[in-house]
């Protein structure tokens, strides 16, 4: 049997390009997607004028040395039609996709507006990227998943998408915008494992908590300020995509709701799981 196929969406830095690193550890052939191919590209960041380390070729390079095979597809989520001829183009290539992993986000002016002040124009922009980019590759992938009866899908949500802000966001909070977009996409995986419920694909929600990025850094989010929210790595949260993609999570993580990645990766390196650990 060849191996199995791993598509993940904002793969050029953070928890996407490791998470691409990880599976390729795990035997997985990765197709990559972002808008960063090479170092040096300058994009829409919210915080950074200049452009954020990381690309897809430098993720590759990483898969490459760990001894796997990465495709890189320059694609970008507001542009709904360039993600699923990505996602096309992963199929032509592989032939299949086995995991779908939704980890991009909208990264642009909105995100931490007051609700007064949100634009229009920036809701459309969250939306996009949030809702329906990841909402069409589910429905360019998720199918032959279905017809072959297995298949992971994964989508990351987040923490303010299910807890008000304990303060405005120019004072330690968050906005309206980002959770309310992450708030509906959190609904997706629900009513997917219901209208497919005996399929075998399996379709679980996860929440990284804080994370450290490079994202995070450039909107000036330093180690020592994080360290106030008990911060994880992103390869702590890449270790446990990893192992949901081969194994089945415990009862009482709830995986019917969403599974709380921090949590899950402490218990995992309590029981020294080597695909954590990367040994």
């Amino acid at each position: 049997m060849s191996k199995k196929v791993a598509f993940i969406t904002g793969a050029s830095r953070g928890i996407g390009a490791e998470a691409a690193v990880a599976l390729a550890r795990r035997g997985y052939r990765v197709a990559i997607t972002a808008r960063t191919l090479a170092e040096g590209e300058k994009h829409d960041h919210v915080g950074s004028d200049a452009p954020l380390p990381g690309s897809l070729e430098a993720t590759a390079a990483a898969v490459e040395a760990a001894g796997g095979e990465a495709l890189c597809l320059k694609a970008d989520i507001l542009d709904e039609q360039s993600m699923v001829d990505a996602a096309l183009a992963a199929l032509a290539r592989f032939g299949r996709v086995d995991l779908l992993f939704n980890n991009a986000v909208y990264q642009g002016q909105g995100n931490q507006e007051s609700v007064l002040d949100v634009t229009r124009q920036q809701l459309d922009c969250i939306y996009q990227g949030n809702v329906f980019t990841p909402l069409a590759l589910v429905r360019t992938l998720l199918p032959g998943m279905l017809e072959r009866g297995e298949g992971t899908l994964l989508n990351m949500v987040s923490y303010t998408a299910f807890n008000n802000p304990p303060a405005p966001a120019d004072r330690g909070g968050w906005g309206f915008a980002y959770p309310s977009s992450k708030a509906a996409f959190a609904r997706m995986a629900g009513a997917l494992r219901v209208e497919h419920a005996g399929s075998g694909v399996r379709i679980f929600n996860i929440e990284p908590g804080t994370v450290v990025t490079e994202v995070m850094k450039a909107v000036g989010m330093t180690e020592e300020v994080m360290a106030r929210f008990k911060p994880c790595t992103p390869q702590a949260i890449a270790a446990v995509v990893a192992w949901l993609a081969e194994n089945e999570p415990l009862a009482e993580w709830q995986p019917e709701e969403t599974l709380a990645a921090p949590a899950i990766a402490k218990q995992l390196d309590l029981l020294r799981v080597p695909s954590l650990l990367g040994d």
